[in-house]
């Protein structure tokens, strides 16, 4: 039913004017822009422009990316005065990874705003996790350029700051959890491996199982090795109850 009613929003937007899909857009980012180019841009996926001189939000994602970071970063050094750079470190890297990226894109649904080519509607590019959590950095981008930092930090503040305290495991990665546990039970190192790669070459998909003597294995996806490997290590911990499932 839910995927139902997304396809069912997503398609509405496209029947709306595009004015009228900016302005229920901008009330969901609390942002109105003055240059709506930005917005336009920051939700124009490579397939959409492929083959013309209109860009895409790549440029913005980069722009986002690194202003969440900074957002960010300054957000953790006044919430936490007596953390060390290491433990700063390592909730930053989970606060602004593509998935909690994707997570914040999916709150008001970006999804269904995208600008895609045929071929990754059909492929349902709407609801990828690389796609989403790529425009979500384009978007606070986007704003950065249009007004500034401040209407960008507001943004991240609102949507990001219930975050910080939302899940202790923001102190260790997974696979670093996952380590050490196994350590400590005299186990020998996870070991991970590449089942499978899929989808075209700008939004792969891969497929990761992590292994331990004596322990079933588990499999997992990611838009990245890197992804995948930590998403394995964390199914992995939560089955076998070291840590607790949290919704994101």
């Amino acid at each position: 039913m839910a995927d139902g009613c997304a396809l069912g929003s997503a398609v509405r937007r496209r029947e709306m004017t595009g004015a009228a899909a900016f302005a229920e857009l901008e009330a969901k980012l609390g942002y109105t822009f003055s240059d709506g180019s930005l917005l336009a841009t920051a939700l124009t996926h490579a397939s959409a422009v492929a083959g013309t001189s209109r860009p895409s939000y790549q440029r913005l994602e980069f722009l986002g990316d690194h202003v969440l970071g900074l957002v960010m970063a300054h957000m953790l050094y006044e919430r936490f005065p007596d953390a060390d750079e290491g433990e700063m470190s390592r909730r930053l890297a989970a606060l602004v990874r593509r998935e909690t990226c994707a997570a914040v894109a999916r709150e008001i649904d970006l999804g269904a705003f995208l600008r895609l080519g045929s071929g990754e509607v059909q492929s349902g590019g709407r609801a990828k996790e690389a796609i989403l959590g790529d425009v979500c950095e384009a978007v606070i981008g986007a704003i950065y350029l249009d007004g500034g930092l401040d209407p960008a930090a507001t943004f991240i503040r609102d949507h990001w700051d219930g975050r910080i305290d939302r899940d202790s495991r923001l102190l260790k990665d997974a696979k670093t959890s996952l380590q050490e546990w196994a350590h400590a039970r005299g186990l020998a190192a996870p070991v991970y491996r590449e089942v499978s790669r899929s989808g075209p070459d700008h939004a792969p998909q891969f497929e990761i199982e992590v292994s331990l003597p004596g322990i079933d294995s588990i499999r997992a996806v990611g838009g990245s090795k890197r992804a995948a490997e930590q998403n394995a290590a964390e199914a992995l911990l939560v089955r076998e109850g070291v840590w607790q499932e949290v919704r994101r």
